[in-house]
């Protein structure tokens, strides 16, 4: 998906560091670094109780870990998330904080990727922590929304804006897949089939992978809402919630289309079976026809003695009516064998 967000630079400071924003109500968000953010945390100066950090770390930098552990008193239930081979979309309680799970497209420096990465979040009421190894979009797109001044409520309010950006990129992605779609079944309805096969195979291998990494896990957003963190708001709780759902409708388009996609891989393989019998019968329609011609002739080219109507004034033609007869015959009996499979 194109975006028209370009960030000058994906560097992060000597801790990893990649963006930190500072949270206040009343005021515009401001932009801190990684001492600030830990002066803050400390209370020094006084922090305001109702504001909040988002910290935004570069786990390709090798000092990022090392310092989130050190500094941020982060569960150890998120560093093991880090290195789990799973990387499937969730949202999760842990203690008194939230784990976030996030998939996104790559951030391809203004090039089309579909390219799946991982973003790890953890959330409680005072602090966003976001880490990822590569750029992603979804990220990029909430950083630019905090820079034109739009209004964020917690943190939860934040990871909510996430999940919705990722809801878009399955929309776009379900919208062009569809289109593509339409095109296959439009030359399927005309007997285009080259190369129709492979690329629905494609489509629907595709399809599959982001239904598998990009929805959440309804049992575990399930258990949150039921039994959410005492610092969670009810407004929160009322975004998390409409924004599950509009994932679940968008997850049921991307089903319907996968199994759009599953009938018309199963009607060009009727097809292509049909012309395969086709085929079939039309070679084996031809031996028939060619058997007693090749029988006669193998008789007639022995070169012994004794062959029938060798000194008969008409024995070609006698011999050009009995291979046509029996020609006749054969054809007559396969076409038969071939009404009765159909």
């Amino acid at each position: 998906m194109p975006s028209p967000i370009v960030e000058a630079g994906y560097g992060s400071d000597p801790v990893g560091l990649v963006s930190g924003f500072l949270f206040v109500p009343g005021e515009p968000a401001r932009e801190i670094d990684s001492h600030r953010a830990i002066a803050w945390l400390r209370g020094e100066p006084a922090a305001d109780p109702a504001g909040f950090l988002w910290l935004h770390f570069n786990l390709s930098n090798s000092a990022c870990e090392r310092w989130m552990k050190s500094q941020l008193g982060l569960s150890e239930d998120f560093f093991a998330s880090l290195r789990q081979g799973s990387h499937s979309t969730r949202i999760e309680r842990q203690d008194d904080a939230l784990l976030a799970v996030v998939n996104d497209v790559i951030y391809n420096f203004g090039v089309s990727s579909t390219d799946i990465s991982t973003l790890w979040a953890s959330v409680d009421h005072r602090v966003l922590v976001t880490a990822r190894s590569r750029p992603l979009r979804s990220v990029d797109r909430l950083r630019e929304a905090v820079r034109r001044g739009e209004p964020f409520r917690s943190p939860l309010d934040l990871v909510v804006h996430l999940l919705r950006d990722q809801a878009d990129v399955l929309v776009q992605i379900v919208r062009e897949t569809g289109i593509g779609v339409d095109r296959i079944e439009d030359q399927l309805l005309s007997q285009r089939l080259h190369g129709n096969r492979s690329e629905l195979g494609a489509m629907r291998r595709g399809l599959v992978r982001l239904q598998r990494l990009l929805a959440p896990e309804p049992g575990a957003l399930f258990r949150l809402l039921n039994r959410p963190p005492a610092w969670l708001q009810e407004g929160d709780l009322r975004e998390l919630r409409e924004s599950t759902e509009e994932f679940s409708l968008v997850l049921n388009d991307l089903s319907a289309l996968v199994e759009r996609i599953k009938l018309l891989q199963e009607e060009i393989a009727a097809k292509l079976n049909e012309q395969t019998n086709r085929t079939l019968f039309t070679l084996t329609l031809v031996t028939v026809l060619a058997l007693p011609i090749n029988i006669v002739a193998g008789f007639f080219g022995m070169n012994v003695g004794g062959i029938p109507l060798a000194d008969h004034p008409h024995g070609f033609w006698l011999l050009v009516v009995l291979v046509a007869s029996f020609t006749a015959l054969a054809g007559r009996w396969a076409f038969r064998k071939q009404q009765a499979g159909g």
